[in-house]
């Protein structure tokens, strides 16, 4: 069972650390902060938009969740519903990462 829970871990790390580059990437290269988003000029700039915000995804929600509130202070619930919220997707994420990798090599 700790080989399953390692491994699940490890998947998380890389989808984690996919979206963390593809989010700093994104912003030098496109000279904007990432968001979630789905809107574009056109329709093939909308699936950019889309396909950035599932790869970033991850990050960007971990981002969100330690964002202050009006006050000034840190918002605990925020921030773990934005960290179970992230590291879900970043199982997903390094899931498909993974799985593609495995699936060129293998």
């Amino acid at each position: 069972m700790l080989r399953e829970l390692l491994l699940a871990g490890l998947i998380m790390a890389v989808g984690l650390a996919i979206a963390g580059v593809g989010t700093y990437l994104y912003q030098w290269l496109a000279n904007t902060q990432a968001a979630l988003r789905y809107d574009g000029k056109t329709f093939v700039h909308s699936l950019g938009n889309v396909a950035m915000s599932f790869v970033c995804g991850p990050f960007i929600m971990l981002q969100m969740g330690w964002q202050h509130d009006r006050n000034g202070t840190l918002s605990i619930s925020s921030a773990l519903i934005a960290a179970f919220v992230g590291f879900g997707w970043a199982f997903i994420t390094g899931l498909m990462f993974v799985g593609s990798y495995f699936a060129l090599v293998a």
